[in-house]
């Protein structure tokens, strides 16, 4: 079986040691889109994700991308007891907690472990955890995501369990819009992702899409910055958390459009295309935003 949980589940994948600067900061939040609009460029408040200087501010999806930021090579897959094809998997869900605003430049290290495997009967779901750490010890975020492999499951194992987000019946407290630009995958996968899925025609063809798909963490950091920018008055210093699942592919060229709500102290919301001949499918859902 080319999944065996009891040797995946609990198993140490590793511990890396990164660093990041402020220019890295700066490639994230363009590759998310900022900066994009007219105006941005002389914008005090849209400059604090793109110019370095005392005024930056880290997005804290900024953490989920940062310990693989300077890869070169396609991701690996070569978790205990997983042995999966690349081409079958996308990203199923992924959140960060953070125990204060992320810092500009730094040096940390991410320890993290596989934690559950699902089968879904058609494919399987391996959820991973991460903590990151400074020199001393002292944790500054935690990061949780899971992985679909398609074909891999069927074993009889655990089909786990999920709790969906209940949106509010009643208009939200933000509609926005971002259009993707026809080259933002190929600017995203300088952030340390290079799966061809991405950027190579005849990869995607081979995985069964009809033209290379965004990244979905790029979806996740342009549905964070847009709420960050509409409900936050854009200071991301007042994110404690963020999660959400990836329910659709976006293309290049398409346009996502965010809905959220301010609830409880939190902002719950979701991410859809619009226009164009796949309006309304979803993009990120079960979306949520945690409030420091």
């Amino acid at each position: 079986m080319p999944i065996d949980p009891s040797v995946a589940i609990g198993a140490h994948v590793g511990t890396r040691e990164f660093s990041w600067t402020e220019s890295d900061v700066l490639l994230y939040h363009l590759g998310i889109g900022a900066g994009s609009r007219p105006g941005d460029h002389t914008s005090p408040a849209a400059l604090r994700y793109t110019l370095d200087g005392p005024d930056l501010q880290v997005l804290p999806s900024f953490g989920v991308v940062v310990p693989t930021f300077h890869e070169t090579d396609p991701p690996p897959l070569d978790l205990p007891g997983c042995d999966i094809d690349l081409a079958q998997v996308v990203h199923g869900s992924q959140s960060i907690r953070v125990a204060g605003p992320l810092p500009t430049s730094g040096t940390a290290t991410l320890a993290t472990t596989l934690t559950d495997v699902w089968d879904k009967g058609k494919a399987a779901v391996i959820w991973q955890e991460g903590v990151a750490t400074d020199a001393s010890g002292r944790e500054l975020w935690r990061v949780r995501s899971s992985i679909f492999v398609r074909g891999e499951g069927g074993w009889g194992g655990e089909r786990g369990g999920s709790e969906p987000v209940v949106l509010p019946d009643r208009a939200p407290d933000l509609e926005a819009s971002y259009a993707v630009t026809p080259q933002q995958a190929l600017l995203y996968r300088l952030c340390g992702d290079r799966n061809p899925l991405h950027a190579d025609p005849a990869f995607a063809a081979g995985a069964g899409f009809p033209a290379p798909i965004l990244h979905g963490l790029c979806s996740y950091g342009v549905v964070l910055r847009e709420l960050t920018d509409g409900l936050l008055a854009g200071d991301a210093t007042r994110i404690a958390g963020f999660g959400g699942r990836f329910s659709g592919v976006v293309f290049p060229g398409e346009t996502i459009a965010v809905r959220g709500w301010l609830e409880d102290g939190r902002v719950v919301a979701a991410a859809t295309i619009a226009g164009g001949g796949r309006d309304g499918s979803p993009v990120l859902s079960d979306v949520v935003l945690d409030l420091a």
